[in-house]
C-alpha cells in the first residue's frame, strides 16, 4: 500500500477523502528542494505503517491546496476517515513525522 500516486483537484475527493485508512498528502512543486528531501522519508513511514501516500503538485492544482490553506511547501496532511487530522508546515525529521501521525491516529 506504500506506492505514492499523484493525485489532482479532480481526483483528491475520492482517492483521499474517501479513502479507507489513513492517508498522507504531500503538498509538493517541482521547485521545492526540501520537498524533495521529506520524500523518502514518507514514503518509508507510509510502507512500514501501511498509509497511503499521495502527492499534489500546488502548482497545477490550484483548489485542494487553497482549500487546506496550503500556503508554504513543505505542507504534509494526514487525513483519516475524511478529515485531516494534522498539518505539518516544513521539512522535518522522520521522528517528528512518526509522532505526529501517531498522536493523531491516537486521538
Amino acid at each position: 500500500m506504500s506506492a505514492t500516486r499523484d493525485v489532482s483537484d479532480e481526483t483528491f475527493a475520492s482517492r483521499v477523502l474517501d479513502a479507507s485508512g489513513p492517508v498522507v498528502v504531500d503538498f509538493w512543486a517541482p521547485w521545492c528542494g526540501p520537498c524533495k528531501t521529506i520524500e523518502p522519508l514518507l514514503e518509508a513511514i507510509a510502507a512500514e505503517r501501511s498509509y497511503r501516500l499521495v502527492k499534489l503538485d500546488i502548482d497545477a492544482n490550484l483548489g485542494v491546496p487553497s482549500r487546506y490553506g496550503v500556503l508554504s511547501l513543505p505542507t504534509v496532511i494526514l487525513f483519516a476517515d475524511g478529515e485531516p487530522r494534522v498539518t505539518i508546515h516544513g521539512a522535518r525529521s522522520r521522528a517528528h513525522y512518526e509522532r505526529a501521525f501517531a498522536e493523531a491516529l491516537a486521538g
